[in-house]
């Protein structure tokens, strides 16, 4: 998995992302209110999942190399009647103690990561490249809650394809249906080629090879799609529709 963001980059984009999930809280007059792509929580639920999986990673990243994944203390200050001040202020402060301990560590500093089956190296920047993608799509659920879907950046949607594809894809194991390939297409001019076999999915060069299936849209719509934000869009769709479908849920992503 190529990296194509700085450290400094990630670090920057981990901040606009947790600052565009608070922008759209702020403006909610309901922090009950459902999530429509995280059905079981709430928009208040939300903002406190994303608050405990930054202190959850600066504790990681701040532990350096471990076999085990460290011990976070609950946040004491945190309250199901919190006022929305009081919750933004407390995600604000979690963003900045992931940036502080990130920032600390630089970009290669061996950690605990969910991901050692890939081929994804576990370390600080691995940490800061995921969670960059993990603030962009809470972000987007934060805003589709709030009636404010944004499309995410095309820098961020981009680089997330490919993290997506070496983490999620790297730890899925086994390929459990007939050998395919699936192309995925950005607007942008990006695309990936992937193998899927009872090995896995591999990024393959195209050797001239049809694909089975293939996947059109911008960058943010492909990202989101991957991660079960968007349905699978038939304008966008191309070719064997239940190996496309397949390949949409294999991952499991709970």
């Amino acid at each position: 998995m190529t990296q194509t963001l700085s450290f400094e980059d990630l670090l920057a984009l981990i901040e606009d992302r947790s600052a565009a999930l608070r922008d759209s809280v702020a403006g909610s007059p309901d922090l009950d209110v459902r999530v429509p792509s995280c059905p079981d929580w709430s928009l208040r639920e939300l903002v406190e999942h994303v608050i405990e999986v930054h202190r959850f990673w600066a504790a990681a990243v701040a532990a350096g190399p471990s076999e085990k994944p460290p011990a976070v203390a609950p946040d004491a200050t945190g309250s199901d009647d919190a006022l929305p001040t009081d919750l933004l202020a407390r995600s604000a402060a979690a963003t900045e103690e992931l940036i502080v301990a990130l920032r600390a560590a630089g970009s290669a500093v061996g950690c605990w990561t969910w991901w050692g089956d890939s081929d994804v190296v576990e370390n600080s920047g691995s940490v800061a490249r995921h969670q960059v993608q993990e603030a962009a799509v809470h972000a987007f659920d934060a805003q589709l809650a709030t009636g404010t879907p944004l499309p995410v950046p095309a820098v961020v949607a981009l680089d997330g394809i490919a993290e997506f594809i070496g983490v999620s894809h790297g730890t899925a194991g086994p390929w459990p249906h007939a050998p395919a390939r699936i192309g995925l297409h950005a607007s942008e001019g990006e695309s990936w080629l992937l193998d899927l076999t009872e090995s896995g999915s591999r990024l393959v060069t195209d050797d001239g090879r049809d694909a089975d299936a293939a996947l059109h849209g911008s960058a943010s719509e492909l990202l989101l799609t991957l991660h079960g934000r968007l349905p699978l869009d038939p304008a966008r769709a191309e070719g064997d529709r239940p190996t496309l479908q397949n390949f949409l849920t294999w991952p499991d992503l709970s």
